[in-house]
């Protein structure tokens, strides 16, 4: 099973990786974060926590290419797994293509699929919130209106 979202950022690359590796700074413009302890670096262990849980993710960053891809492992394979990878392409015009998936995986999948989220509001609302910090530098928890008119963001669950 696989969730993602894309969006067109008009940012540089640089200036999104910073936003998307600096922990202490993330819960103030991700609002699909409550907080996050743990340095997001090759080989991090993150301790995260979420709205409307209690629960306590702990993926590990994996696969880093500065400015470019990040992966963040969590679960217990082959049990369940999943697989959040985050990836930076940036365009001719100086804007930046983000796009995040998540795969999950596992012997318990098939009994777990019914009972999870849907993660499609949850990722068009990080993607958002990124898009809407890295253009204006504010918080942000809704689409630019720029965003919307053009279709920028496209998701699949």
């Amino acid at each position: 099973m696989t969730c993602g979202v894309e969006v067109n950022i008009r940012a540089r690359a640089a200036s999104i990786w910073r936003l998307l590796t600096d922990a202490k700074d993330f819960p103030r413009w991700n609002s699909t974060v409550t907080s996050i302890e743990g340095q997001i670096r090759e080989g991090g262990q993150l301790r995260l926590r979420v709205p409307g849980t209690d629960r306590t993710f702990t993926p590990k960053v994996s696969a880093v290419v500065p400015a470019e891809r990040m992966t963040w492992t969590g679960g217990f394979a082959p049990v369940f797994k999943g697989v959040r990878t985050f990836e930076l392409k940036p365009r001719d015009d100086g804007s930046t293509d983000f796009a995040m998936a998540e795969r999950f995986s596992g012997l318990l999948l098939p009994l777990l699929k019914g009972s999870l989220p849907d993660f499609g509001p949850v990722f068009e609302r990080y993607a958002n919130d990124l898009k809407h910090e890295a253009e204006f530098g504010q918080p942000g928890q809704q689409e630019s209106q720029k965003g919307k008119e053009e279709g920028a963001l496209q998701s699949a669950c």
